[in-house]
C-alpha cells in the first residue's frame, strides 16, 4: 500500500478535476492525505482522503490576480507554508506527491524530501503555442514597471526561498509552471494545442468527472427542448447587466434558458420570461446532458464538461485563461467567442442562432466530444499515477488494476 500527498491551491478550478481521482485512489488501497484551505475540507474528506489544511494566514491568492501580482503571491506562500508543509509530510512519509503545477511549495518539499513528484495542469500545458502568463515577456516586464512594489517583493521572496530551499529543476521565473517527470494534462490532446510538441512526460488525460450528488432541488422536470444553458463563472463578477443581456437574448430561442448567476442575487433579473430558471448554482454536467447551447466565460473545467457532453460553445472570456480557451474553441470549429464589452442582447442572440442553426458546430462538438471521452478521464489519471510509482520504486497496492 502506498501513500500519496497531494498539494493544491484554493480555488475550484483547480480543486475539483483532482476529486474523482483521488476517490478513484482511495478505492484502489491508497492511502490519500490532501493539504488545502479549509473551505474545501468537506468535499474532500468526501473521497475518503484525509485532510491537512494550511494556516489561513497563510493561503495563497484565491482571486486570479494580474501575472505580476501573482507571482507575488505565490512566492510568498511558498515561502510562508514550506515550514508547516515539510512538517507535515515528514510525519507522513508519502511515496509519491502530487501537486498543482502552481503549486511552488509541494514541488520545492518533493525535492527537500526527495520525493518523486507529479504536475497536474487544470488548463493548458504551457508552451509557444499555449504561453504562460507569468513566463518572462516584455508584457511581465511592463507590468513589474507598473507595479513596482510587487516586483520588489516577488524577487525579495525568490530570493530567500532559493537560499534556504533546493529549487533545483524550478522555474525561476514562471511560479505557475512547474513541471515534473511526470505531468497530467485534465483535457485531451486534441483540443491542447501544439501537443506534438510536448514530450512523453505530459499525458493527456481529459477531463475528470465523477459522480455528483444529484440536485433533488434543481427543477429538472421544467426543462423543455431546446435547453440553452448560460453560466459566466462564479471567480470575475460579471453583474446582473450582462445577465439581463444573456436573457433578452437566450428566451426567444430556447424551450428553456438555465441560467447561473454566481455572485448575482437572481432577483436581481426579475421580472424573468416564464421560460427562464434563474439559480445561483446549477448542477451543470446534469444540464450539459441536455443542454443544445452553453455560453460560458471559457472556464478550462466548464468547457472540457461541455465538450464531454458534446454541446457547441458561445464563449465570452473575461481573463486569465479564458481568452486562450475560448481562442482554441473558435479555432476548432465548436463555437463562437465575443468579449464581454460586445456582448449585447442582438449580438448574443445573433451568434446563439447560428450555433443552434448551421451543422457544422455540432459536428466539431461531436469529434471534441469523442477526443475527451476517449482520454480516459480520472481512471487513466489514477493509472498513470500508479505506473509512476512503480516506475519510482515505490509501493503499489496488490489489488491495483495494473497489478492483476
Amino acid at each position: 500500500m502506498s501513500t500519496i500527498a497531494f498539494l493544491n491551491i484554493p480555488m475550484h478550478g483547480h480543486v475539483n478535476p483532482t476529486l474523482p481521482v483521488v476517490a478513484e485512489l482511495v478505492r484502489r488501497g491508497h492511502t490519500v492525505t490532501y493539504h488545502i484551505s479549509a473551505p474545501f475540507s468537506a468535499e474532500i474528506e468526501a473521497t475518503g482522503a484525509t485532510v491537512c489544511l494550511y494556516p489561513e494566514a497563510d493561503r495563497p491568492l484565491a482571486d486570479p490576480p494580474m501575472p505580476i501580482t501573482m507571482l507575488d503571491g505565490l512566492a510568498r506562500t511558498t515561502v510562508g507554508l514550506l515550514p508547516r508543509v515539510l512538517a507535515e509530510l515528514r510525519d507522513i512519509r508519502p511515496d509519491l506527491i502530487v501537486h498543482d503545477s502552481a503549486c511552488m511549495w509541494a514541488a520545492v518539499a518533493a525535492r527537500e524530501l526527495g520525493v518523486p513528484a507529479v504536475s497536474l495542469f487544470t488548463t493548458f500545458a504551457y508552451s509557444r503555442h499555449a504561453p504562460s502568463p507569468t513566463r518572462l515577456s516584455w508584457r511581465l516586464l511592463a507590468e513589474a514597471a507598473a507595479h513596482p512594489r510587487n516586483a520588489r517583493d516577488f524577487l525579495r521572496w525568490r530570493r530567500r526561498l532559493r537560499r534556504r530551499y533546493d529549487t533545483s529543476g524550478l522555474p525561476r521565473f514562471d511560479f505557475p509552471n512547474v513541471r515534473e517527470p511526470l505531468n497530467l494534462v485534465f483535457t485531451s490532446r486534441d483540443f491542447q494545442p501544439g501537443a506534438g510538441t510536448l514530450g512523453e512526460s505530459f499525458q493527456f488525460v481529459g477531463p475528470s468527472l465523477g459522480s455528483r450528488p444529484p440536485d433533488p432541488s434543481f427543477p429538472a422536470g421544467r426543462l423543455r427542448a431546446p435547453v440553452l444553458y448560460a453560466s459566466l463563472g462564479t471567480v470575475f463578477n460579471v453583474g446582473p447587466q450582462l445577465l439581463r443581456n444573456l436573457v433578452i437574448a437566450l428566451a426567444p430561442l430556447g424551450g428553456t434558458v438555465v441560467l447561473a448567476t454566481g455572485g448575482t442575487d437572481p432577483a436581481a433579473l426579475d421580472p424573468l420570461p416564464d421560460n427562464v430558471i434563474a439559480r445561483r448554482f446549477v448542477p451543470q454536467t446534469e444540464v450539459l446532458e441536455r443542454a443544445a447551447l452553453f455560453v460560458t466565460h471559457g472556464g478550462m473545467n466548464s468547457v472540457n464538461e461541455a465538450m464531454y457532453a458534446g454541446v457547441p460553445m458561445l464563449v465570452i472570456p473575461q481573463g486569465a485563461d479564458q481568452p486562450l480557451v475560448a481562442r482554441r474553441v473558435v479555432q476548432l470549429g465548436a463555437g463562437l467567442a465575443i468579449s464581454p464589452r460586445d456582448a449585447g442582447p442582438g449580438l448574443v442572440h445573433a451568434l446563439a442562432r447560428r450555433l443552434l442553426d448551421e451543422p457544422r458546430f455540432m459536428a466539431a462538438a461531436d469529434r471534441l466530444q469523442v477526443a475527451q471521452r476517449e482520454a480516459g478521464g480520472y481512471v487513466r489519471a489514477a493509472d498513470e499515477l500508479e505506473r509512476h510509482l512503480r516506475r519510482s520504486g515505490r509501493p503499489a497496492p496488490a489489488d491495483s488494476p495494473r497489478e492483476r
